[in-house]
Formats: C-alpha cells, structure tokens, sequence
C-alpha cells in the first residue's frame, strides 16, 4: 500500500499546479476589467448620458428619466462604466482563457481558436452597435406612440431602462454570433451544410419565437431582431460553404502528430 502513494503525488501536483494557473489568469482577466473602469470611472455619468440618449430623444416633452432608487443614481453609471470597461478588456479576457486550454488542443484546434475569438468579438460588438443605433430609437419611438393615447407621463426609471438596455445588447449581440455558430458546427462535423439548409424552415419559426421572448410585446420589435437571426443564419451557411473544407480526420492527425513530434 505505501509504494501506491508516491504514484498519486504526481496527478495532485498537476491538479494543483492547474488551479494555480487558472487563479492566475482569471486575476489578470480582472485586473484587465479593472484597469480601465478605474481609468473611466470619472466619466462614468457622460457615458450613462450616452446610453440613455436614444431614450432621451425620443420621450415626449414632458418625460424625463427619473430614479425611484435612492442609490439608482450612483449604481447605473458604476454598471454602464463597468460594462464597457469588460468590452474593452475582452480580447484579453479571451486570450486568458485561451492560454489557459491550448496546451491540451491539437493543432488545427489552436488554428481555429484565433479566427474563431477575432470574429465573434467583432460580430458582438456589431450586434450591440446595431442594438443601439438601429433598435433602440425605433423601439422607444414606437412605445412613445403607444403610450400617447393614454395621456399618462413617460418617465422611465434609470434601473429599468438600463436592465432594458443590457437585454437588448446581450440578445443582438448573441444574435450577430450565429454566423459563427453555424461554421463552427459544420467545421466539428456535427451537422453539414445540406442539413442547415433543409432545417431552415424550422429556424425562421425560432428566431420569431426567441425575437417574442426577448423583445417588447408589438410586431415591429420582433420583426427587427427575427429579420437579422434569419439574415445572419444565410451568412453563416455561405461562410461555411466557402471557408471550410470537407474533414479529412487521418490527415489532421497524422500532422497533429508530426507538428508534436516537432
């Protein structure tokens, strides 16, 4: 029984030296998001005013943006300001978590991973952009007419045009990752292109079932966000259709193992 515990030491030590590494780079990721915050802080209230100015200019004239928290008017701005320090830091974030999985990828993993990160980076921020130069002013302006006829007030709470705000960006910016999403599944071989084209019936029915749940309640908004789902799923089985290459898995590894080898 004692000559199987030096066995074990080595597997712990690993363990071990895995958990370091992962505390290291999820500190640096931090420090990274932290970094800029502190650099933007000051100008924390200037960046709120220019997330809530698509807000701003389509209210009526007596509508005002109002805080019914008593700390509502410090926190959002904290919350705005840190959410674009984190888009700011997030190709290092990214790369940390890359470092931090490469060494057990192969190699034509590690040849994707590059390409894979630059463009789903770009294509969120696309879809955020989108979200606030295209559907914000159309949703306000749309619930601004629907709210005249009532003859009541808009003025909208600070905390909740901005939990508005971060579903919009977070639900364009997945939205603008699904080009990705389709290459990235028919380059692992899980489904082919000819099955992407025939399911396509089934994916136009879902992106107006997600576009229903994420957006408001009129047609107008689900048609601005199930348009794009759709138009974007046609792009991302053009790129998969041009970009990748039929897999040829004994080939892979036998270079796989030539470039270890190396």
């Amino acid at each position: 029984m004692n000559e199987l515990i030096p066995a074990a030491a080595p597997e712990s030590e690993s363990l071990i030296s895995h958990l370091v590494e992962l505390r290291t780079r999820i500190v640096r990721a931090g420090i990274s998001v932290l970094v800029p915050f502190l650099c933007l802080v000051y100008w924390a209230p200037d960046i709120f005013r220019l997330l809530a100015r698509p807000l701003m200019e389509n209210l009526p004239h007596d509508g005002k943006l109002i805080v019914t928290d008593v700390t509502g008017s410090f926190f959002a701005p904290m919350k705005v300001t840190l959410l674009v320090a984190f888009l700011i830091a997030l190709p290092f974030v990214l790369y940390q978590l890359w470092a931090f999985i490469a060494p057990g990828l192969y190699q034509h993993e590690k040849r994707l991973i590059a390409p894979l990160v630059c463009s789903s980076y770009a294509l969120f921020l696309c879809g955020m952009a989108f979200a606030y130069f295209v559907v914000f002013p159309n949703i306000l302006r749309v619930m601004a007419h629907y709210n005249a006829p009532l003859g009541a007030a808009m003025n909208t709470d600070v905390d909740k045009y901005l939990s508005f705000a971060m579903t919009m960006f977070v639900a364009f910016g997945v939205t603008f990752e699904v080009p990705v999403c389709v290459v990235l599944l028919v380059r692992i071989g899980l489904v082919s292109v000819a099955q992407l084209r025939s399911n396509r019936a089934y994916v136009v029915v879902g992106a107006f079932v997600v576009s229903a749940v994420v957006t408001p309640p009129d047609v107008f908004s689900q048609l601005i966000l199930a348009v794009p789902l759709i138009a974007l799923y046609e792009v991302g089985m053009i790129a998969a259709r041009c970009f990748v290459r039929p897999r040829n898995d004994a080939s892979e590894d036998s270079e796989d193992n030539r470039c270890a080898s190396n």
